[in-house]
């Protein structure tokens, strides 16, 4: 697909390649309403006094090939139930990726446990393992995968080097919505696994968390981290540990179950297009998509990501590129930084003293931060669009490297 040199860009006064509006998200329909609805009507409101907990937990559990799922308020907390149940203590080191939201991190910090941050792959910008070993030290106790974009972290790898170690692997999957490792749901390959239903995620109701697991014990201490430290054989009043109330509602319980039955082709869709908008993209010169690795059977393509090269646009900045794309009617994003270079990990060591020896001003992982240097974002309500909408998409990029080499 060629654009006829000399065209004018948008972002210098000429014709956009798109000005037709993208897919809606959120999707909903009466269903979804009255699924609301009726639990209004019913007077259940919170968890446990209905039954849309349970039945969400049930069939979230099933469609990710887990034992058990603890729904819970929101991903951030399902991240430290998870850490906790798993457990992490204070002083402990989790080695996690910077290339993520921060609430990866910060759960970690608000078990009072240490992030320690490694490296990614190039080609995926998901967590390296062998930047993961180098970071082992004798007070590491987890390592924290992400399934960065909805894509499979190398489980296979990480999890060879957890038990040679003898650590615990955990699984952040807030933007993985069935997305499958060899045949097999994400989330409870490791010990446990968390996501999100926040309103951007492939599966959401506003806000919301869930955590995963195949371990009875794991599933027990999370499912009493949730409800105050209650055990669920014992009375209303009966806690055996300190714990608070991260209960997810029926309301959003409902909206989740609603929102499942058209999670399958949804996730079908994104695939067939990222599969054929990645395959146009690597057409074009300065242009990589991100490798998807043979061992993911089920990509959940939260984003489509794709690594810009600016000697192969007549020396145009990514930023440059960005603003120029999104004049053509195409939304984007840079994405992520690395979190070790966030205001946030200015961290005290005296009102965080596990933290000593963790200088994360003085880090340098180059890998991440080349890629946060060259990532484009593209959301995945991009991706419930037709074959003509990655078309414009191509057709857009061609036309911005055209005008720049000029």
């Amino acid at each position: 697909m060629t654009t006829a040199v000399g065209e004018r860009l948008a972002i210098h006064g000429g014709a956009p390649v798109r000005s037709a509006p993208w897919p809606q998200w959120p999707v909903w329909d009466a269903e979804d309403e009255q699924a609301v609805a009726d639990v209004i009507r019913s007077g259940k409101w919170f968890a446990g006094s209905g039954k849309k907990n349970w039945e969400f937990a049930t069939a979230y559990s099933a469609a990710h090939d887990a034992r058990h799922a603890i729904p819970c308020c929101n991903g951030t907390q399902a991240l430290e139930i998870a850490l906790r149940a798993a457990g992490v203590k204070a002083g402990d080191e989790v080695i996690t990726s910077p290339y993520t939201f921060i609430a990866t991190a910060a759960a970690t910090v608000q078990v009072n446990a240490v992030p320690v941050f490694a490296d990614v792959q190039p080609d995926t910008l998901n967590l390296d393992a062998e930047s993961v070993e180098a970071a082992i030290t004798p007070r590491t106790r987890a390592i924290l995968a992400v399934h960065v974009a909805g894509c499979p972290a190398d489980l296979d790898a990480l999890g060879d080097v957890a038990q040679r170690h003898g650590l615990t692997l955990l699984e952040d999957a807030a933007q993985a919505h069935l997305a499958q490792w060899k045949g097999v749901g994400v989330g409870a390959i490791g010990t446990a696994g968390t996501f999100s239903f926040q309103a951007s995620k492939n599966l959401n109701s506003g806000e919301g968390g869930v955590v995963l697991t195949n371990s009875d014990d794991v599933y027990e201490v999370a499912w009493s981290l949730v409800n105050c430290g209650r055990v669920r054989d014992g009375g209303w009043y009966e806690h055996r540990m300190l714990s608070g109330n991260y209960r997810m509602t029926e309301f959003q319980a409902a909206l989740l179950l609603s929102q499942m039955r058209r999670l399958e082709s949804q996730t079908a869709l994104r695939n067939e297009n990222a599969l054929y908008l990645a395959a146009r993209l690597a057409e074009i010169e300065g242009i990589r998509p991100l490798r998807r690795d043979a061992r993911i059977t089920r990509h959940a393509y939260h984003l489509f990501i794709f690594r810009f090269c600016s000697a192969e646009f007549g020396g145009l900045t990514r930023d440059e590129f960005l603003a120029a794309l999104k004049a053509e009617g195409i939304p984007c994003s840079p994405g992520y930084s690395p979190l070790y270079r966030s205001p946030a990990f200015k961290i005290d060591t005296d009102t965080h003293p596990f933290a000593r020896g963790h200088d994360y001003g003085a880090m340098h992982l180059p890998v991440v931060e080349l890629g946060c240097e060259e990532a484009v974002w593209l959301t995945q309500g991009m991706l419930l669009g037709t074959r003509a909408d990655m078309d414009d998409i191509v057709r857009a990029v061609c036309k911005i490297q055209a005008a720049a080499r000029d």
